[in-house]
């Protein structure tokens, strides 16, 4: 696949990660000596280790209580462990104790992942480590001790918001990084949001043919088998997801679709096969350069549009509006304007489907307005909603209902797994890319963290259905109906499984047994 490869930003690039000149006093850090190996021009607050030993001796104090709470093993440079603990579980190997409490101390959880990003410390199961710390994240600290958040907590920056040039500044720091690097760990789909496996009777991801992998914590974690044998998984786990959104709003010959974040263009590729016509919008160049190479290549041009626009700015009608993990980059401020969009544009008897990342209302709610380490890094300007928050809106902004929501957390998990363990296979392509130790230490980081998220269950994600009060009386009605009655198109699990999709040849959601799809599933 051939792709429009663009380097790691350099020095001084305005898109640059980990460029931001206000950290410092935002977070009342003094500027100390440099941190070694670390490109002071890429990543400043990365190479400069403070100065503050009053607030390292805090942050000494608060790990050995948080170590204690949590029976992990933190082992110093000299083979000692800094409190006894319970044995099997994942250890954190601290190489520079010093740095680490220094960072720790004057930015908290940034300076957690600064210091991970600059090499001060290790862990033989990272994954494990930081799902041990997500599922104690209201009991970490000690409730006498939380005052102390005060010291080192920094409020997001006004900068960031999400206003529509926001919005394409925000994207273009994340989604502009490189086709060729997101390439070397997304599977042949292109689809950087979560799959969705096989089930059992419970609804949990069905194991792979293999052994359960290592990993304390970490069930469900698998044996993928071959690198080749994940990524076909991975990419018949995509196309089901994609295939469940796309029946649940009715998706067929002749409807008129509106994607709202294109992605790599998968989703409109599927859509377009089924004989809909597609309009796909993203504001990400990058994304869109090879969402239209892509579409070219499927021999769908004729059926799909993919347009440089933010989602504000589109006119017209729809019969079916999907948006997969796109809300998550909206900013809270705008999610009224974003579901009034959606309740613009949708035609009557049409249906909305979205896939989102969520998680709990009070956890929203107590961090929205905080400066992360993912914020800093990762997605800047973006905010995961609650389940709550998505009904609210819904609810006081359009004339829409949610008619179903179903939730697969446990799959998000195994996805990133799956990226994880292949974009660590991919060291020394990213090395020829461009990309440095720091910037690869930052995304392992990001996907263990995001996974551990995951299978604490401190983040969901979800699909909904919206529809009109008498487009939600009628569910089984729209223009897909007939085809998801037809024998060679039934449903098995929500996807078209089995047997290819009509129109273009398209290959199934996978040529595995169909799945009986057990998921949550709450009406509204």
């Amino acid at each position: 696949m051939s792709s429009t490869t663009r380097l790691a930003p350099q020095a001084g690039h305005p898109t640059a990660p980990g460029l931001d000149a206000d950290t410092g006093r935002a977070a009342g850090i003094g500027r100390g000596r440099a941190a070694r190996g670390v490109d002071a021009g890429r990543w400043p607050d990365v190479a400069a280790v403070p100065r503050d030993r009053g607030k390292a001796a805090i942050a000494r104090l608060l790990l050995q209580v948080v170590v204690g709470r949590l029976k992990i093993r933190v082992q110093l440079p000299d083979g000692h462990l800094l409190r006894d603990a319970r044995p099997g579980t994942p250890i954190m190997f601290l190489h520079r104790p010093e740095d680490f409490f220094r960072r720790v101390g004057a930015g908290g959880l940034i300076g957690f992942g600064e210091s991970y990003m600059a090499g001060d410390w290790d862990s033989d199961d990272l994954a494990g480590l930081l799902t041990i710390m997500a599922t104690q994240i209201d009991r970490l600290v000690p409730r006498p001790l939380q005052w102390l958040r005060s010291l080192y907590v920094a409020r997001r920056p006004a900068d960031w918001d999400a206003d529509e040039q926001g919005a394409r500044r925000n994207v273009h720091r994340h989604y502009d990084l490189s086709n060729d690097m997101f390439a070397l760990f997304l599977d042949e789909t292109m689809t950087y949001s979560s799959a969705l496996f096989e089930t059992d009777d419970f609804g949990a991801p069905l194991p792979d043919r293999g052994s359960l992998n290592r990993g304390w914590l970490n069930r469900g974690s698998l044996d993928h088998g071959s690198p080749e044998q994940a990524a076909r998984r991975l990419a018949a786990a995509q196309r089901r997801k994609i295939d469940r959104l796309l029946d649940d709003t009715g998706v067929g010959p002749g409807t008129r679709v509106l994607e709202i974040g294109t992605g790599w263009g998968e989703l409109a590729i599927r859509a377009a096969a089924r004989g809909a016509d597609v309009l796909s919008v993203t504001v990400s160049a990058e994304q869109r350069a090879l969402a239209m190479q892509r579409v070219a290549g499927a021999g769908l041009s004729d059926r799909v549009r993919v347009e440089l626009r933010d989602y504000r700015e589109v006119t017209g009608q729809f019969d079916a509006i999907v948006s997969v993990e796109m809300i998550e980059a909206v900013a809270e401020r705008y999610w009224p304007d974003y579901f009034r969009v959606l309740d613009r544009l949708l035609a009557p008897g049409g249906r909305v489907g979205l896939q989102a990342i969520t998680m709990p209302h009070h956890r929203m709610l107590a961090t929205r307005r905080t400066k992360t380490w993912i914020l800093k890094y990762i997605f800047p300007g973006g905010l995961i909603p609650s389940i709550t928050a998505i009904e609210d809106n819904v609810r006081e902004h359009t004339g829409l209902e949610i008619t179903r929501r179903r939730d697969f957390g446990p799959h998000y998990a195994r996805t990133l797994q799956i990226w994880r363990d292949r974009f660590a296979a991919a060291a020394d392509d990213l090395d020829r890319l461009g990309f440095d130790q720091v910037f690869r230490r930052m995304w392992e980081l990001y996907l263990c963290y995001s996974e551990a998220g995951f299978r604490s269950g401190y983040l969901q994600v979800s699909q909904f259905v919206l529809a009109r009060a008498e487009a939600a009386a009628n569910p089984d009605g729209g223009p897909a109906a007939e085809l998801a009655a037809a024998p060679d198109g039934g449903l098995a699990g929500g996807g078209l499984a089995g047997g290819g999709l009509p129109g273009r040849g398209l290959p199934a959601a996978g040529d595995e047994e169909p799945d009986a799809d057990q998921d949550t599933e709450v009406a509204a």
